[in-house]
């Protein structure tokens, strides 16, 4: 059935919108105050800081995944599965086929093992939650773009993965790239700042109050921690690709069972984390306070319901992208919710572009766009750069071979069936008689 020329554009639309939403609607959330909303004094204002909770909204986002899935199911049952005639080969074609050995399928108590990349995006989500406190919606966007370097590292040191110096290259350029993006961050925090002292100081005529420098630094430590998380994400799409190619797995079946393993772990840990010891040391873990002020504040409630459907519905569009799209135009899909989100944060009002500060932060995501584009080989790099054809003619080859037997693959599969020569799989003729349809004829004939 050929699918409308929207439907490519649809996908990608729904890819961005939702991308972006997922960052805005968090840092929406953060904003929202909880307690002391009536002081007049809004800096006794107590904000909605629950990191733990936020995660929470993610996985049970990923299990909204499985809805899909089960209507999918579901419709299969209800249709009766067609049965067709065995073929009637020759004893030489019989012995010319060759037993395919077909892929193991992830199941029964394997599927646990989906609880390792889960423990891992549980601690990497907390973590950036944590980090989007401290910063701007664009920085921790911009930040988030480091994962390339800590997956290529690790490809190479556990996946065996042989990365070109070029590669190498790209992901210092990504490393400066974020260096500037954290840093313009931080100089924008203390030029807001100073500006704010300076109109208070003319309106009330009173003396300027001195630079807090904890702004910026929180700012600093913001980027440090979303850095820090990136490793646990990594980690996460390592250990994913390591069970993918010993199992196969529907990608929406794995995200929704790390969904599921996620939630299950932090429900768990709720019990601990609610123990006055703990929850004393840190707003961020005192999970029955934070469960209140969710219940009791409809923007928040509502807000997490908006970030659970979003995640689900990006996971959904991702994979849409890739399946009918390719890869690389996910990646750079990707690259236009980054812009997206700081576009959208500009017109909020929620970031200030501050000249010439700002340009270091266009630099530094350029700098992050190119290393990433370079690294997925989305741009060609410079020629002193590029690896010699003998080193890579090895792998062409094998690509070569391995697409026409692709190709031969999909041309067996393409053989006429009974049903398309007007003919059902049920029906028996004489043994002397072949299908009559066009371009057919029977022996008599």
């Amino acid at each position: 059935m050929p699918r409308s020329s929207l439907y490519i554009p649809f996908l990608l639309a729904g890819m961005i919108i939702t991308g972006s939403s997922n960052s805005l609607w968090s840092k929406w959330q953060d904003m929202q105050c909880v307690e002391n909303c009536d002081d007049p004094d809004p800096q006794n204002y107590i904000l909605y800081e629950q990191p733990v909770w936020q995660t929470l909204q993610m996985f049970l986002g990923e299990m909204l995944c499985f809805l899909p899935v089960l209507y999918t199911w579901l419709s299969t049952r209800r249709k009766a599965a067609p049965v067709f005639l065995p073929a009637d080969y020759d004893e030489d074609e019989r012995a010319q086929i060759k037993p395919v050995a077909a892929s193991q399928e992830l199941r029964g108590w394997k599927l646990l093992l989906l609880w390792l990349p889960a423990a891992c995006d549980l601690t990497g989500t907390t973590l950036m939650n944590v980090g989007l406190l401290y910063t701007p919606v664009s920085i921790y966007q911009m930040t988030r773009g480091a994962l390339v370097l800590f997956v290529g590292v690790l490809s190479v040191i556990f996946l065996r993965r042989r990365l070109w110096l070029y590669q190498w290259i790209s992901l210092l350029t990504v490393m400066a790239g974020v260096s500037l993006v954290g840093y313009s961050g931080s100089l924008i925090k203390d030029t807001v700042t100073d500006a704010v002292n300076l109109v208070t100081a003319h309106v009330t005529g009173a003396t300027p109050e001195p630079i807090d420098q904890s702004d910026a630094a929180k700012v600093l430590v913001g980027v440090f921690i979303i850095l820090f998380a990136q490793v646990f994400t990594a980690t996460q799409f390592v250990v994913e690709e390591k069970i993918m190619t010993r199992w196969t797995v529907a990608p929406l079946v794995a995200v929704g069972f790390e969904g599921l393993f996620g939630a299950l772990t932090i429900l768990v840990l709720v019990p601990f984390l609610a123990q006055p010891s703990i929850a004393s040391r840190s707003p961020f873990f005192d999970l029955p306070r934070g469960w209140h002020q969710m219940i009791d504040t409809p923007s928040v409630l509502w807000s997490g319901i908006a970030i659970a459907c979003s995640i689900s519905l990006f996971n959904y569009f991702g994979l849409s992208v890739t399946r009918h799209v390719s890869a690389t135009a996910r990646s750079l899909t990707d690259t236009c919710r980054t812009l997206s989100i700081w576009l959208i944060s500009l017109g909020l009002g929620w970031e200030r572009l501050m000249f010439p500060i700002s340009l270091l932060q266009v630099l530094g995501f350029s700098l992050l766009v190119y290393g990433t584009f370079m690294f997925n080989n989305l741009v060609h790099p410079p020629t002193f750069l590029r690896p010699s054809p003998t080193a890579i003619a090895p792998a062409t080859v094998e690509a070569e071979e391995a697409e026409a037997l692709l190709a031969s693959s999909r041309l067996d599969e393409s053989a006429t069936l009974p049903v398309d020569l007007g003919q059902s799989g049920y029906d028996v003729l004489p043994a002397d008689e072949h299908v009559k349809a066009s371009g057919v004829s029977t022996i008599e004939e």
